[in-house]
Formats: structure tokens, C-alpha cells, sequence
């Protein structure tokens, strides 16, 4: 096992990653006061679970945890496009007799309305009709997307 992952620096790195990952909620602030302690208590909870689970995968791969962080951050926001493309695509495709307006899920996607065209295609209508157990209300030629939101 290589050194730099068993020192004292490493485990306040290891610390600190987890700190970033799962911040205290600052007093006042959107956590109802009544509930500020439930709130830090499971954010100390939730740190200590992610320490944990970083310290095992960085010695168990001999790797660097704010690397491994970060490719870990990588591959949730990878997720969160995907999901992102799939509810565009039920939006417009399954959702009632008429399609969501394109202003609206630009606005609440954070996409322009020509990015919400050309956003999902083929595999994310496929992926939804699969999710939903329903064919989309029209059938399109889109194909699938190479990019993401």
C-alpha cells in the first residue's frame, strides 16, 4: 500500500472531501430551525459514510481520493444529463394529449429551446417507453443523441 494514503494529511483530505460533499446547513437557512439539529446530525452522519467509503475505495485501488471524487462527481453529473434528456423526452413525447411547451422545459432545464430539440432522441424515447410501459403519443424519427444537456 503506498504511503500517502496512510498519512495524517490524507485523512483530512479524505475529510474535507466529504465536508464539500455534504455541507452543515448554515443556521437560518432553508432548514426550518426546529429542525437545524436532524439536519446537522445527518449531514455528520452522511460525511462519515462517504469518508468511509472513500478511504476503502482510494486504499483499495491505491488511488487519490480527490481524484477519485471527482471522477465520482463526474459520473453522477453524467447521470443527472441523462435523466435530464429522458424527462425532455417525456415531456414532449408521452406527457397528455398535447406536449409540454418548449419555453417551459428550456426555463425549468436550464437549456435554450433549440437545445430542448435536439437534447434527447431515439434511445431516450425508447428508454422512457420502456419506463412508462407506453409508446410515446407520436412516433420520431430523431435519431439518438451524442451529447448531453
Amino acid at each position: 500500500m503506498n504511503a500517502i494514503f496512510c498519512d495524517h494529511r490524507n485523512m483530512n483530505l479524505i475529510s474535507d472531501i466529504a465536508a464539500i460533499r455534504y455541507p452543515l446547513p448554515l443556521p437560518g437557512s432553508v432548514t426550518p430551525a426546529d429542525l437545524y439539529f436532524d439536519a446537522c446530525e445527518q449531514a455528520e452522519h452522511l460525511r462519515i459514510e462517504e469518508a468511509e467509503r472513500l478511504e476503502a475505495a482510494s486504499d483499495g485501488l491505491d488511488a487519490d481520493p480527490l481524484l477519485l471524487a471527482l471522477e465520482d462527481a463526474k459520473a453522477r453529473k453524467a447521470e443527472a444529463d441523462a435523466e435530464i434528456r429522458r424527462l425532455l423526452a417525456y415531456g414532449r413525447e408521452f406527457h397528455g394529449a398535447r406536449p409540454y411547451r418548449l419555453e417551459s422545459l428550456a426555463q425549468s432545464s436550464g437549456m435554450t429551446v433549440s437545445g430542448i430539440r435536439t437534447a434527447y432522441g431515439s434511445d431516450e424515447v425508447k428508454d422512457v417507453e420502456h419506463a412508462v410501459r407506453r409508446e410515446p403519443n407520436r412516433r420520431i424519427a430523431k435519431s439518438s443523441t451524442r451529447g448531453g444537456p
